[in-house]
């Protein structure tokens, strides 16, 4: 059997899409500076994998990617401090790994993409910018080299899309107006997430918080106390609604 036959096996046409996909908003992002940030709290030898196979690759005149692997013991906070507006997460887990499930809900407040790989049960629709999914229960997957096969491919293809530079000066769609994200009574849409970054001592005075823009301060006195490190939906300079942890942070 070829390795494309064996290939053709494990990446039916939906995972081929969604690598693609992945794989065009990557390159994007790796064009204009990105860092790929690599966290997999179940298996890190996966996360070690990805940042290797990125930053150091093996083909001769490939371009070398900035990536990191995040394996300390909370992945959520070396998350936060290390990614900025325009970079990429990737996670190799499952659907149920709450540590990857807080990162993806944060990380549009964060200003970056994801990308979750995983087998079983699928993340619900929307969870990350990008899902690569095995649909098995076989509790084995991670071990069975399909990950592996999966981010070799997205490796791949990645550098596919740096040898089409007119598909890397295409639009990534992001608009980065006040009113771009999210439902507002409004204006009719839904406002932008934000993480709480400090909470005044005066309640008068306004909450610090990070969004994809950067840091800002907005009015929370529509819902009352915060705590730091609450999500928060903003709108014209006020916070019209908490997130909260069991909610996703994408409509």
């Amino acid at each position: 059997m070829t390795t494309s036959d064996t290939r053709g096996e494990l990446i039916d046409r939906e995972l081929s899409a969604d690598l693609a996909s992945a794989a065009l908003s990557l390159a994007r992002r790796f064009q204009n500076g990105a860092t790929l940030w690599v966290v997999s709290p179940q298996w890190e030898p996966h996360a070690h994998h990805v940042a290797v196979e990125f930053v150091h690759p093996v083909i001769m005149g490939k371009r070398a990617l900035p990536s990191v692997s995040l394996v300390e013991p909370d992945p959520v906070a070396q998350c936060r401090v290390a990614a900025r507006p325009g970079d990429v997460i990737l996670a190799v887990a499952s659907a149920d790994q709450p540590q990857v499930r807080d990162i993806m809900r944060r990380a549009p407040a964060w200003g970056t993409d994801t990308i979750w790989i995983g087998s079983g049960p699928r993340p619900d629709a929307g969870a990350a910018t990008h899902i690569l999914w095995v649909d098995s229960d076989d509790p084995m997957v991670p071990a069975t080299g399909r990950f592996v096969l999966m981010y070799h491919l997205l490796w791949e293809l990645t550098h596919v899309c740096f040898e089409h530079p007119g598909l890397l000066r295409a639009s990534d769609g992001t608009d980065a107006s006040d009113c771009a994200d999210d439902v507002c009574v409004t204006c009719s849409d839904e406002g932008r997430l934000a993480e709480v970054v400090m909470v005044p001592v005066n309640s008068f005075d306004e909450v610090l918080v990070r969004t994809a823009a950067g840091e800002e301060r907005v009015d929370a006195t529509l819902i009352g106390d915060v705590a730091e490190r609450d999500l928060l939906l903003i709108h014209g300079g006020a916070a019209i609604t908490r997130v909260h942890p069991d909610e996703e942070a994408r409509s």
